[in-house]
């Protein structure tokens, strides 16, 4: 059973629905609580499964495209050169406006989409009590356990002198994209690194720069063919120090 003053917090702490200064404490919380820690878990356990599901049967293109045609209406015989002045072009602007919308719509719906599966990958983590499966803060031990285990390497950056410390890393997968999570500890905070191949359309669609979702900031950016979403619950600055970091280490 769940700690009683986070109870009514958990479901929205696990949709991101919390404010940034609520989310990072309950996030301070969880290690030391396994009821809180093992509820939690289970709230995004399900959301993954509900995702999963949703994902499972999808309607083919050429499935969509049979089915627009059939229900198309055929276009009548219009007359009168007015009407073709006046109306054809308006049309042609309604047409094409409804189209960008409809576009800009599938673009957001998809990149909300990817960050709450982040941030799913983030609390689930931090929720665990096998948070990383290669612990280490020696970036020479983290680097090469990946080998062999993802089809892509990548670079650490030296920490000395930074408010960073590598806590290790584990196999985490976007989609059906495996890739590489970190987690970094700045003071009492955790902080996610994640990185994979910038093929997918999913995660081709994040934007590059700061943002902030979730209840999180994140900042991604694409090099050497990878795209890097670090993602946390610290100010946009500390988010962008450690993502300059990597970058450099790039």
């Amino acid at each position: 059973m769940a700690c009683e003053q986070w109870r009514e917090q958990l479901d929205a702490y696990a949709d991101g629905e919390l404010d940034s200064t609520q989310a990072s404490v309950l996030a301070k919380h969880l290690p030391g609580c396994a009821s809180c820690a093992a509820d939690v878990l289970q709230r995004v356990q399900m959301k993954r499964s509900v995702q999963m599901a949703g994902k499972r049967y999808t309607a083919s293109a050429e499935f969509r495209n049979r089915i627009a045609r059939s229900i198309a209406a055929k276009p009548s015989r219009q007359r009168g050169s007015l009407w073709q002045i006046l109306v054809v072009p308006a049309l042609a602007v309604l047409i094409l406006s409804v189209g960008v919308n409809f576009y800009a719509g599938r673009e957001s719906v998809r990149r909300q989409r990817v960050y709450s599966e982040l941030a799913d990958l983030h609390v689930s983590a931090l929720a665990s009590a096998t948070p990383v499966d290669v612990i280490s803060t020696d970036r020479h031990t983290v680097k090469p356990w990946f080998e062999g285990k993802i089809p892509f390497s990548f670079n650490l950056p030296e920490l000395q002198g930074s408010p960073f410390t590598l806590l290790g890393g584990r196999v985490t997968y976007l989609g059906q994209a495996p890739g590489a999570h970190l987690i970094y500890q700045m003071r009492k905070h955790e902080v996610s690194a994640f990185i994979f191949q910038d093929r997918r359309e999913e995660i081709a669609s994040l934007p590059s720069g700061p943002v902030h979702a979730l209840s999180f900031n994140a900042e991604s950016w694409t090099q050497n063919g990878l795209r890097y979403v670090v993602f946390g619950d610290v100010s946009p600055d500390d988010i962008h120090a450690l993502s300059k970091l990597l970058r450099d280490a790039g």
